[in-house]
């Protein structure tokens, strides 16, 4: 008895270890689709997909190890249901499972699926072992027939597509990107233009007589008023009203 203990403990530290370093790498490629989804590259997904794989197999290995105890004769049951929130179980799984209540215990303890996945899924199985080999190749025929249709559609389109998109990046621009940038940002927020040197609300008004008188005043000598009379001086040449 002990010894199936002692197997058990190991078999449960290595799916333990493995689970944990699949978990791992699945985080890691979920973060590295979330954050690098503009730049990844698909030698890069396959990498992480080689990866997933081998940990998997790694993992399945384990299972199907001759040391490793058969789970399937091992039964779980919960000895201790709380309503409250359980801190430590909160802690084991990362805050996925916060209560151990009778909500969440059939989904997560449950070694079979709901019972009408379970019927619809007998109901299948029933049908194909009624089947006859002609009939079931027929299906498969017929099937395989859809698609390799559709393949050949995917891939004409496919041709067709990159045929158009060549034939328009052959084609002269007519259009600057730099241009169009520049007239969205000077018709939103000004950018670009140059102030102006004044409206013709900011121009001074027109003079005053004070300042006119001013003007005058500053473009005589010192000393002399500006006469008010005007002089009509002429030539001694110039004829008079009153010939002689």
């Amino acid at each position: 008895m002990e010894r199936e203990e002692k197997a058990l403990d190991v078999a449960l530290d290595a799916m333990i270890s493995r689970t944990q370093d699949l978990k791992n790498s699945i985080a890691g490629f979920i973060i590295k689709l979330e954050t690098e989804y503009e730049t990844l590259q698909w030698p890069s997904v396959l990498n992480s997909f080689a990866l997933l794989s081998g940990q998997l197999n790694t993992l399945m290995k384990v299972l199907r190890n001759e040391k490793t105890p058969p789970l399937r004769n091992r039964i779980l049951l919960p000895l201790f249901l709380n309503p409250e929130r359980d801190e430590e179980l909160a802690k084991l799984t990362e805050n996925r499972i916060q209560f151990f209540n009778h909500e969440v215990v059939p989904d997560y303890l449950r070694t079979k699926p709901d019972p009408e996945i379970e019927a619809a899924e007998l109901q299948i199985n029933t049908k194909a072992s009624q089947m006859s080999m002609d009939a079931a190749q027929k299906q498969i025929a017929s099937l395989n027939k859809i698609v390799n249709t559709i393949e050949t559609l995917l891939k004409t389109t496919r041709e067709d597509w990159e045929s158009t998109s060549g034939q328009r990046s052959a084609l002269a621009q007519t259009s600057s990107l730099a241009d169009t940038n520049a007239l969205i940002g000077a018709l939103s927020t000004g950018k670009g233009l140059r102030p102006s040197l004044g409206s013709p609300k900011s121009q001074s008004p027109l003079p005053t007589a004070q300042a006119r008188g001013a003007k005058a005043f500053s473009m005589h000598p010192a000393g002399k008023m500006p006469s008010s009379i005007k002089t009509n001086i002429k030539s001694a040449g110039a004829s008079h009203p009153y010939g002689r």
